[in-house]
């Protein structure tokens, strides 16, 4: 029985919808009517010059065009996509619906406060229920993405150090951290110093004493770290950096590993981002709808962004007085749809629900790694993982493949490819996090498709790597695409 997801039977073509185009052909008409002349039934007003070029087509073209580029979209609502680093995990369906309730989707940022006391009161409780499972003090919901909390949290810093008469320089930044953390150090003033990892793939206390002095302002580090391992010495790291006036920061994008067991704030971290649209519920990828609140202990709190939501009683109010504030980080008051269904998810899961979550999460990933390593290298194979696993290509290298050609392979056997040559410190890197949410048969599929690949490295080189074989378009030329992209229709 063939078990593989991949297209291998009919797959429709669909030209430009600009090539569709017939002069004169439009869409439904009325009843009886031949042609109806939009100035025969709109006002003038809402009319709108001819544009040129613009597509004349029928509706069935409209329909079978959109239907048709809508099922070439791979998503994790159509299959398992174990995008390393990233939690693509399913999200419940209810979680959208309650974002889109009409007392949400039809508040204006405008309205006076008494009219959105039940909206201010959502957000307030999303502060305290991030707190609670970061162990911070206060969180604010304004940042619109993981990036971008991560920005907050540096100019926090920043005007920390600034009010206590200090200006520092330096950022210490993990070679296993997010690609991310030394763009947000630079935005913000700082200078990112890389610290190296040990051959355990995780930092070390000597390296971190090392590099630390009276310049520092921060650590960024980011736990689980990129290679998917618990930073175990994070507490007296933590203390190194605290014992030089510096502030630690945690990237928070792979929370997923730790919600409801570890707390950040426990282990010594003075600030985290959170990534909503990963963690939380809210569908990721292809540029948004993101949300990053930033969560801090309290001596940081007095220069989170403003304004902040004030509780007095049952009554909640906006508390734009705020002197040593690093001011507004994003229009009105963050993503708030992501917010609402953060909230959904969390108070359906619950404390226990998170932590089963995180827990399925890790066993999941070394349920992959273990049964995966005979066949990839592993560059830590002593290390349990956490969420997320790393291979390299160095078995399939003595036959001449490449991870490019392993990641276009798994497309024929109808799997979105794992983050492949990240992290940075693997040469050769094949990432994969396959989330709590998938089931031991669809990770065992996985498994399959993936040894399948390797037997045929050994067995057949030379046709991997022309991989894909069943998509509408072949492998393409990624190196002419990046230098010379096409991105408009001539």
């Amino acid at each position: 029985m063939d078990r593989w997801e991949g297209t291998k039977g009919l797959v429709m073509r669909e030209p430009l919808i600009f090539e569709r185009t017939r002069k004169g052909r439009t869409g439904v008409l009325p009843a009886g009517k031949e042609r109806v002349r939009p100035e025969e039934i709109l006002p003038k007003d809402l009319l709108r010059d001819d544009i040129e070029g613009f597509p004349e087509v029928s509706e069935m073209d409209v329909i079978r065009h959109f239907t048709r580029l809508s099922q070439w979209n791979y998503g994790v609502d159509t299959g398992f996509y174990p995008l390393g680093s990233c939690t693509m995990k399913y999200n419940p369906k209810v979680n959208e619906e309650v974002a889109r309730l009409r007392g949400f989707t039809h508040l204006h940022p405008y309205q006076p406060e008494d009219t959105f006391q039940g909206m201010l009161r959502l957000m307030a409780e999303v502060e305290e229920l991030l707190a609670e499972i970061s162990g911070m003090d206060a969180v604010s919901l304004q940042p619109a993405a993981g990036a971008h909390g991560e920005l907050t949290g540096m100019l926090m810093i920043k005007r920390y150090f600034h009010d206590k008469g200090e200006e520092r320089r330096k950022v210490l930044i993990p070679d296993t951290a997010h690609g991310t953390n030394p763009a947000s150090c630079a935005i913000a003033g700082f200078k990112a110093v890389e610290v190296r990892s040990g051959r355990d793939g995780i930092l070390h206390k000597e390296e971190v004493a090392a590099a630390a002095d009276r310049d520092v302002a921060a650590l960024m580090l980011t736990n689980p770290n990129t290679l998917g391992l618990f930073e175990r010495e994070i507490k007296e790291i933590s203390e190194i950096i605290h014992s030089k006036g510096g502030v630690v920061y945690c990237d928070g994008a792979n929370l997923n590993a730790l919600m409801g067991i570890a707390k950040m704030g426990d282990l010594g971290v003075d600030i985290i981002q959170f990534n909503l649209h990963k963690t939380f519920s809210t569908p990721h990828g292809g540029g948004g709808p993101g949300s990053g609140p930033v969560g801090v202990r309290a001596f940081l709190e007095p220069y989170l962004p403003s304004p902040r939501i004030r509780r007095d009683g049952g009554r909640f109010t906006l508390d734009f007085h705020r002197p040593k504030s690093i001011g507004r980080v994003r229009t009105f008051y963050g993503n708030i749809p992501a917010v609402v269904k953060a909230y959904g998810y969390i108070r359906r899961m619950g404390r226990e629900g998170l932590r089963r979550a995180s827990e399925m999460a890790v066993l999941n990933a070394n349920y992959i790694k273990e049964r995966l390593k005979g066949f990839y290298h592993l560059p830590y194979n002593d290390s349990p993982c956490m969420h997320e696993c790393v291979f390299t290509d160095r078995l399939q290298a003595k036959h001449g493949i490449k991870t490019l050609d392993i990641a276009k392979r798994l497309i024929d056997y109808g799997y979105h490819p794992p983050t492949i040559y990240f992290p940075l410190v693997v040469s050769g890197a094949i990432m994969v996090e396959p989330t709590e949410t998938e089931s031991k048969e669809t990770l065992d599929r996985f498994i399959e498709a993936m040894m399948a690949i390797a037997k045929e490295a050994e067995e057949d080189p030379e046709r991997l790597k022309k991989a894909p074989h069943n998509t509408k378009t072949g492998r393409c030329d990624e190196v002419r695409a990046a230098r010379n992209p096409v991105t408009r229709w001539r």
